[in-house]
């Protein structure tokens, strides 16, 4: 393993974090304390509790993990496109770099930063409600399992994509979404039951739920379910982005 190869990518990836720092950090932050003010003021005035709980804090873990998702996805796949697109990404190809140092290298920065936003917003959350979390180590696994997760997601759409729009596509049109409709602000036993079993197929769902439990100790499905659910997308993300390095695939043309 060259861990020199894989610290100067991991380095010079975090670099460029605080060099934007009012978008990376600043702008999800005031995002999702209006989320706070919004949701929490005006829906858990007329909605108090939700399985004991209290709705501005029920909302908490799903207002982690959509800026989570979201921010992992787009730190990733643009920091493996940006070599691409200026062509340095031949270079890095022909240096004595292994591609699981640099995938390690660049995936590693990218979940960094979404854990760092994670944590801030987890602090930020304490000034709008109180909580307890119930179960802070199976939190932080969680939220690094996820992380990890959607940033080696975020890479293989940054090796996909081929212009600029691409990079927002799956993010804006299918990401976010899923987060909203997984549960992010209600519980789905709210639902009807048609529309119950039709959520259970949206795989965003199990993360929400999963992470809820860490904080609460409820879930609207099984943990290990959901567990099963984020090792298995793992393991896809691991597959393709081997496959990927292996064809050349978008790599080396």
């Amino acid at each position: 393993m060259n861990l020199q190869a894989v610290r100067a990518i991991y380095l010079f990836e975090l670099a460029r974090t605080w060099r934007t720092l009012l978008q990376s950090i600043a702008t999800p932050v005031i995002s999702t304390s209006l989320y706070f003010v919004v949701f929490g003021s005006a829906i858990g005035s007329s909605m108090t509790e939700v399985h004991g709980v209290s709705y501005g804090a029920f909302i908490v873990p799903g207002l982690i993990m959509l800026a989570l998702l979201t921010e992992s996805i787009s730190n990733a796949s643009f920091g493996i496109y940006m070599p691409r697109y200026s062509g340095t990404i031949y270079e890095l190809l022909s240096a004595p770099v292994s591609p699981l140092e640099i995938v390690i290298g660049y995936v590693g920065a990218a979940a960094t930063k979404s854990i760092i936003l994670g944590l801030v917003i987890l602090i930020t959350a304490r000034l709008f409600v109180d909580f307890e979390i119930l179960h802070p180590l199976w939190m932080l696994a969680l939220l690094l399992l996820t992380a990890f997760s959607f940033s080696l997601f975020g890479f293989i759409i940054g090796i996909w994509a081929d212009g600029w729009e691409k990079l927002q596509v799956v993010p804006a049109l299918i990401v976010t979404p899923l987060a909203f409709l997984g549960g992010s602000f209600y519980s789905i036993s709210m639902l009807p039951p048609l529309w119950q079993t039709i959520t259970l197929f949206n795989p965003v769902v199990y993360l929400i739920n999963a992470f809820r439990w860490s904080f609460f100790g409820v879930a609207d499905v099984d943990v290990g379910v959901s567990l099963a659910m984020m090792a298995g997308f793992l393991t896809i993300c691991l597959g393709v982005v081997s496959w990927m390095f292996r064809s050349g695939y978008r790599l080396k043309n």
